[in-house]
């Protein structure tokens, strides 16, 4: 135990850039935000350096979990925009394309060709050949309406 009374600013420092390399390593973006916490329980002590282990202890959870929440509350608030914002959701980026069914729609499930794959589709009943239109997505099957 003797050890924690001899804690000084740059350990918190070392333990904050092991944390923020855990954060390059790991997908989950909050090591970073416990990183800063940690640099931040470093400088508090740099300016206060005779406070306790139990008090720095403290600090840095409330740090870690005052940043986390500060950053979730920002990206609520500023959500991230893309020139491709269906590109996970390969179904909804045909919303509104006109294609062809390949297999005529019977008791509201056909087939349609799209680029180069076969997509299923809901919709009501019609025959081979005619054009439908893509309005919603429901899964992996795509939900249309004669055109």
């Amino acid at each position: 135990m003797e050890f924690f009374q001899d804690i000084v600013f740059w350990h918190w420092w070392i333990v904050a850039g092991a944390l923020l390399i855990i954060e390059l390593t790991a997908p989950s973006f909050y090591f970073m935000w416990m990183g800063i916490a940690a640099a931040l329980v470093g400088l508090l002590l740099l300016v206060v350096p005779f406070m306790p282990i139990e008090v720095q202890l403290v600090l840095f959870a409330i740090l870690s979990i005052v940043t986390t929440f500060l950053w979730r509350r920002y990206r609520e608030k500023n959500p991230p925009t893309s020139d491709q914002p269906f590109l996970n959701q390969r179904g909804k980026q045909y919303i509104g394309r006109v294609f062809e069914l390949e297999e005529a729609i019977v008791n509201g499930v056909g087939k349609v060709e799209v680029d180069d794959s076969t997509w299923r589709v809901q919709g009501s009943d019609l025959p081979v050949g005619d054009k439908v239109k893509v309005v919603d997505t429901k899964g992996v099957v795509l939900v249309v309406e004669p055109l």
